[in-house]
């Protein structure tokens, strides 16, 4: 499979408004596409544009099984790619092949007559695959040639043992395939908000999205590096530095951010003289003046500690590398895209002129001046040439899709995307939708300014306290108290917005994400705490090593616990495929629901099976944590 190296943007890139939407970019093909082609061999070769980084996940293994299958009844000469997904309805097995159909239409367009229908030829296969002593408890055949096959308990117990026995970290380990790896360095570039602007509610999701995404990418062992792609070096620091000079006091500090900035951006709309002097200020910074470059990097400064008391709160390390990082970078970049005849003037401005009808990229300005097109050529190309990555990855509002899909063409037509690579690079637009609020409007404060994301957080946090404190029998201490609604509430923020397809717009309530009975991070967290609870009533009991003849499963809601756990490997690819987080929610909420099952039906502590029963437990626990640490989310032990 090839390799690939990501960058990712996921921000409101600078944007001001609640954010965001649907955007284009490069996909991959439908996971376990079916192919069949004509070979030299019976050759079975991984779809170039799925991802399958684990041998031992149960689609690969069931796509492996009949992959060998149809080899032994079809002719030498017939390359085969399988098309395995899990079952819709549960009581027909654990996973479907509907490729009998299209391989039969295949072997008709050829002249094969060896099978008179699609059925006969998936009987065929069935009778091949029960070959596979052990592996599977039921195989059928349904309709036209939908194969379905039931994983016997057996098989559940040994994936299920070998899964406990490589935890690490008290977590689940994903073994992935080196080979198999969707690219070898993701550059992530996400967040992303304006320096002398305050975080506010749009730059939530970009925030949770990408670092979500760099998790996810680095559980499976892909190099990741987070980037900060910070508004540095646009216009409003003009006005920002002449306000400062204007400061008389040589003792002056900026002690509020947002007051200065309001009291700079109320001069500049009101005095024209003012508005001259900070346009001048401008092209003094941008010509290295020592003076205003002191000056801004004083009000950077300011700003980024800002930022990280954000940061800190959600839990995020990044690499900062604003727009102001590059700038040197642009001449250099504009001016190869000149030679290659891809950026031409146009009425004074340096335009790249995309092949279908649309508006012009305008890379540089006519006045001579620099743009965010400019930067964001200049920051891929930096990329893709010195930092090295496969895979770049940009999340930003839906209104910047047809700018980087212009910013896409230019470097793909510009031969930036195969240079010194083993493979070409991925470039994606990871888009999502608006965060509304629950009057079906964007979320905003009562008097229509966007919502402070320090505030917004505080807010969760100030909610879970007062639910702790109300309730009965609540013997935690104090500190333990507000430790415990710190964690409930940033997980309830972070996790409402995240088991939302990020496609869509999502309506933030603080009730509906702190309910303890729906799809949410709190009932997440008290699934997790009742797990240890169980586990710390067995004693000291070290549940890491045991042998596999003692995981036996015998009740129902045993075996589809242990299926339910084993699905993680397959969920991160899926998540990895289209970059969707949210469907690592549905398996987290999907898993805390069949252990609540379990445990409504299946005695544990004192039951002659406590042995089995607590190994599945521990087995749980493990696999939660492992989804927590890539969504962001802290455990809780006891609640």
């Amino acid at each position: 499979m090839p390799l690939h190296t990501p960058t990712i943007r996921l921000c409101g890139r600078h944007t001001s408004s609640a954010l965001l939407a649907l955007g284009k970019g490069g996909r991959m093909h439908p996971r376990g596409e079916m192919r069949v082609t004509k070979a030299r061999t019976r050759a079975f070769a991984l779809d170039s544009q799925a991802i399958e980084t684990s041998n031992n996940s149960l689609r690969s293994t069931v796509k492996h099984a009949f992959t060998e299958a149809v080899t032994s009844v079809l002719p030498p000469d017939i390359h085969v790619e399988m098309n395995v997904t899990e079952c819709s309805n549960p009581s027909l097995g654990d996973y479907q092949c509907n490729s009998a159909m299209q391989i039969f239409a295949e072997l008709k367009k050829n002249g094969d007559a060896t099978f008179s229908n699609p059925r006969a030829l998936a009987e065929a296969i069935v009778e091949a695959v029960n070959n596979k002593n052990g592996l599977f408890a039921s195989t059928s055949v349904a309709g036209p040639g939908f194969i379905n096959v039931t994983f016997s308990t057996s098989h559940l117990a040994q994936q299920l043992a070998h899964t406990v026995h490589d935890a690490e970290d008290g977590k689940v380990t994903i073994l992935a395939r080196k080979d198999a790896l969707p690219a070898r360095k993701a550059v992530v570039d996400f967040s992303s908000p304006n320096i002398a602007k305050e975080m506010h509610v749009g730059h939530l999701r970009s925030t949770i999205i990408g670092e979500t995404i760099c998790r996810t990418l680095e559980s499976i062992g892909v190099e990741t590096v987070r980037l900060n792609h910070v508004g540095d070096w646009g216009t409003q620091f003009g006005m920002l530095l002449t306000h400062l000079s204007d400061k008389t006091d040589t003792d002056f500090e900026i002690r509020d951010l947002q007051a200065f900035y309001k009291e700079s951006k109320l001069r500049f709309d009101s005095d024209e003289e003012f508005k001259l002097r900070s346009q001048a200020a401008v092209v003094k910074l941008q010509a290295g003046d020592e003076e205003m470059t002191v000056k801004w990097k004083q009000i950077c400064e300011v700003s980024r500690q800002e930022f990280e008391e954000i940061y800190r709160l959600l839990d995020i390390k990044i690499e900062e590398r604003g727009e102001s990082f590059y700038n040197s970078m642009i001449p250099d970049v504009l001016d190869e895209l000149i030679q290659k005849n891809i950026a031409v003037t146009n009425d004074g401005a340096l335009c790249i002129f995309q092949e279908k009808d649309s508006p012009p990229l305008i890379c540089r300005k006519s006045d001579g001046g620099f743009n965010y097109a400019s930067t964001d050529l200049a920051a891929m190309r930096h990329r893709i040439k010195d930092v090295r990555a496969d895979w770049i990855i940009y999340v930003t509002d839906m209104g910047q899709s047809r700018h980087f899909e212009a910013i896409f063409d230019a470097a793909k037509r510009a031969d930036w995307l195969n240079e010194g690579q083993e493979t070409s690079v991925r470039l994606d637009h990871v888009s999502f939708g608006l965060v509304m609020g629950e009057d079906g409007k964007r979320f905003r404060t009562r008097s229509g300014d966007t919502v402070p994301l320090k505030s917004l957080l505080s807010e969760a946090q100030s909610r879970c306290l007062e639910s702790l404190q109300s309730r009965e029998n609540n013997n935690m201490d104090k500190d333990k108290l507000e430790e415990a609604a710190r964690i409930m509430g940033i997980s309830a923020v972070k996790y409402a917005d995240l088991h939302n397809n990020r496609t869509t717009n999502y309506t933030f309530s603080y009730d509906r994400m702190l309910d303890l009975k729906g799809n949410t991070a709190v009932y997440l967290l008290y699934t997790h705490a009742r797990i240890s609870s169980i586990l710390d009533r067995a004693g000291d009991e070290d549940f890491s090593s045991f042998d596999e003849d003692e995981l036996v499963l015998t009740d129902e809601k045993e075996r589809r616990l242990a299926l339910t756990i084993l699905k993680l490997p397959d969920t991160i690819d899926s998540v990895i495929q289209d970059l969707l987080p949210s469907r690592l929610c549905d398996y987290t909420y999907s898993l805390c629901v069949a252990f609540n099952e379990f445990y409504g039906a299946c005695k544990v502590i004192g039951d002659e099976r406590e042995k089995p029963r607590l190994i599945l437990c521990h087995a749980t626990a493990l696999s939660l944590r492992r989804a927590f640490y890539i969504l962001g989310i802290e455990p809780l032990y006891r609640l």
